[in-house]
């Protein structure tokens, strides 16, 4: 099991420039920040909306084509995951407006808003959610006395997810999409929808002991299970059924992000629960997304999309998926500690190699895509960033406080940051920079809508530039312009 070695020695003040993930020591929780904040400066370049002149911008809180609006709710649970693993401040205001800013968060409280209709579906719904989850389990302030507090909004969001079963159709499961006009999903039920319900559930019922939370997990969960979503002896998840074909035909496709968030979600409902068939379910689900890694040469137990990386097929969701394994394996193993050496057997290769391909892109130490090739592949954006990131930061995991649960979860109306503690991290502010021009892509084929032409990107940046000489990092950084 990883153990930190803890040295007395304070950090010096050094101009010795950025700090490099490809130098990453996974033994030292100062060397983690450090790199921790580098590739989360580098992520946070791609982000625009926070430097609009409109208030009332639909840009705010959303990121840049040729991402989709869902990507935005992932990365803020990524940046939510910084903090609390960090204690860096730097974005948290940031955080704030995105996860409030009218636009995203909806008059009726639960992130199904007008202005993203033509991109959201139940999966885009769940990672919102589970980011507000994430600021209620762990108290992260909510200054706006308009809006309901986290725990309130995460529970919005699962009422949202449930008015929407389809009991008509295969006795149950959620569809893919929200509304009638989006294509490719009237008729389909994917398992990244069904299991974000399923993880919400069961993060809902841990947080508040609510029975009801704890029933739509079950069942859930039972009608994965029985339509073949997940696959009984080896632990697979599939992409979905459809209901013209009675859900009875399996489509076999599997991705990373998918198993990490069954994998969590299983992991919540043993430890909220203490029955052993959970725990049992939880490592069963761990080894069937033992196909998601490298088994062979140098690169074993190394994290791939194994659906498109070989080939080079992966579009702009895929390239984020990864992300979202790293961050739930990681999060499983606070819920389970019993199962922290079977995770990091994992984790720490894929680690290692995600931190030796950040060595391109406009920075000359952006993060590529294929963590297996040992080196950097070309394919820099804010997708690499964010996986990078994640399995990254989450080194830190337990040094940080355990999800909380029950009374312990506060709404937090005073919107305070303590400074950052300098014998932690070297790392005490980041910054953004411009993000290179991408071309636009449909989000999941061809035939997918696409982002409207006005997007997030388009505003000159604001705000005063700030010459920052912090320890162990100088860059030039812009004041974050909240609106």
């Amino acid at each position: 099991m990883m153990k930190f070695v803890k040295s007395g020695a304070p950090i010096v003040a050094a101009l010795s420039g950025i700090i490099s993930p490809k130098d990453l020591n996974v033994d030292s929780p100062t060397s983690i920040r450090n790199v921790a904040a580098t590739v989360a400066h580098d992520a946070m370049s791609y982000y625009k909306g926070n430097v609009t002149t409109d208030p009332n911008s639909v840009d705010i809180g959303d990121v840049p084509d040729p991402y989709y609006w869902w990507v935005a709710g992932a990365l803020w649970g990524a940046m939510l995951d910084y903090y609390h693993y960090t204690e860096d401040p730097s974005y948290n205001d940031v955080v704030l407006q995105a996860l409030l800013h009218p636009t995203n968060l909806a008059p009726t409280f639960n992130y199904v808003p007008k202005e993203h209709a033509k991109e959201e579906g139940n999966d885009d719904l769940f990672f919102w959610g589970s980011a507000v989850m994430s600021a209620a389990e762990r108290n992260f302030p909510q200054p706006d006395a308009k809006a309901p507090a986290w725990i309130d909004i995460a529970a919005n969001v699962f009422n949202s997810l449930v008015s929407r079963w389809d009991a008509g159709n295969c006795n149950g499961g959620l569809l893919w999409q929200i509304y009638a006009d989006n294509p490719n999903g009237m008729t389909y039920k994917n398992s990244i929808s069904n299991g974000g319900l399923f993880q919400l559930a069961a993060r809902l019922a841990r947080a508040t002991g609510n029975q009801t939370y704890l029933d739509w997990a079950e069942k859930a969960w039972d009608w994965s299970a029985q339509v073949g979503i997940i696959d009984p002896t080896s632990y697979h998840i599939y992409d979905g059924v459809d209901i013209k074909t009675s859900c009875k035909q399996v489509n076999k496709a599997s991705f990373t992000y998918t198993s990490g968030v069954f994998i969590y979600g299983a992991a919540v409902m043993a430890n909220h629960t203490g029955k052993s068939e959970w725990v049992d379910r939880t490592s069963k689900l761990i080894d069937g997304a033992s196909w998601f890694f490298q088994d062979s040469g140098k690169s074993k137990n190394v994290m791939y999309e194994a659906a498109c990386e070989p080939n080079d097929k992966c579009n702009y969701d895929m390239i984020t998926f990864k992300g979202y394994l790293s961050r739930f394996m990681w999060q499983t193993s606070v819920m389970l500690p019993s199962l922290r050496k079977k995770i990091e057997d994992y984790m720490l290769p894929s680690v290692k190699a995600a931190a030796s391909v950040c060595t391109g892109g406009k920075t000359g130490r952006e993060c590529g895509m294929k963590w297996y090739t040992g080196s950097f592949d070309n394919k820099a954006g804010l997708g690499p960033q964010m996986c990078a990131l994640e399995a990254i930061q989450g080194l830190l995991i337990h040094q940080a406080e355990a999800p909380l649960q029950g009374d312990a979860i506060k709404h937090v109306r005073e919107a305070k940051w303590k400074p950052i503690d300098t014998y932690k991290t070297d790392v005490a502010e980041t910054s953004k920079r411009d993000a290179p021009d991408a071309p636009r892509t449909s989000r999941r084929d061809v035939s997918s809508p696409t982002k409207k032409s006005d997007a997030a990107g388009r505003f000159p940046p604001g705000g005063s530039a700030l010459a920052l000489v912090v320890l162990g990092l100088a860059t030039t950084a812009m004041t974050w312009a909240m609106a």
